[in-house]
């Protein structure tokens, strides 16, 4: 069980701060925040959702699961969104699963709670109805970026909305996990990052990311990061 921390004042998560006051006061004793650390597992294929999670910093995957364990990134979330999008939308478990990718804060609710709030609509049921639309974009996205795009761009825009999600410059990463991810082999993406290291745009030690140059980052990647970026500031600005 991850340790319970204190909950701070400031809210990054997108969702919980375009709250009324009143609406999160009423919410607020029931969140939860915790440190998660990469791997957590936030849900399982097949099992009821206990709870949903809103993100202050860090990055989860929701990935699908297919028989004999083959398995495929289809969304990142962080702070502008909320992990146990199925709860909203009155289903109990989904075949795919959910786990904490780089470690970071995260408000856990209930999901019994978030059904009580969301029940009959509010100002929680509208924010969470645009960010369905946010996300479906990113997966719609995701799934055209993968089939169109190299993977020097991909393997770029997946560490954008990496980078703007954690804190600082500097994250776990490794080439397996990157791979597993984009849904590709490992050789393609020690290519591809080897690319992006040669050019002064990252740097890659030990399982240990750094942005060095976020400008030619974004220049190197394709415009599926810019779409999904500039949707979700539409959407949840």
């Amino acid at each position: 069980m991850c340790p319970r921390v204190d909950a701070r004042s400031g809210i990054r998560n997108r969702i919980l701060a375009r709250l009324p006051s009143q609406d999160f006061r009423r919410l607020e004793p029931h969140l939860q925040l915790m440190e998660l650390e990469a791997g957590f597992s936030l849900y399982e294929p097949n099992v009821d959702l206990e709870y949903v999670y809103f993100p202050e910093t860090g990055v989860a995957s929701i990935v699908t699961v297919l028989e004999g364990g083959l398995e495929s990134e289809v969304a990142t979330v962080g702070f502008e969104g909320m992990i146990g999008l199925p709860v909203f939308l009155g289903i109990t478990s989904v075949p795919g699963k959910a786990f904490w990718q780089v470690s970071g804060r995260v408000f856990r609710l209930k999901a019994e709670v978030l059904r009580q709030e969301t029940r009959m609509g509010g100002s929680l049921s509208d924010v969470l109805h645009l960010y369905m639309q946010a996300l479906f974009n990113q997966i719609s996205l995701t799934a055209t970026c993968n089939r169109h795009h190299e993977i020097y761009e991909r393997c770029s825009r997946w560490l954008l909305m990496t980078h703007d999600r954690v804190e600082g410059d500097r994250f776990l990463l490794t080439h397996e996990f990157l791979s597993k991810m984009l849904g590709v082999r490992r050789s393609g993406v020690t290519v591809a990052a080897g690319m992006l290291q040669r050019a002064g745009l990252i740097k890659y030690t030990r399982g240990r990311i750094t942005i060095l140059d976020r400008e030619g980052l974004e220049a190197a990647s394709c415009e599926c990061y810019r779409v999904v970026r500039n949707e979700f500031d539409r959407l949840l600005p």
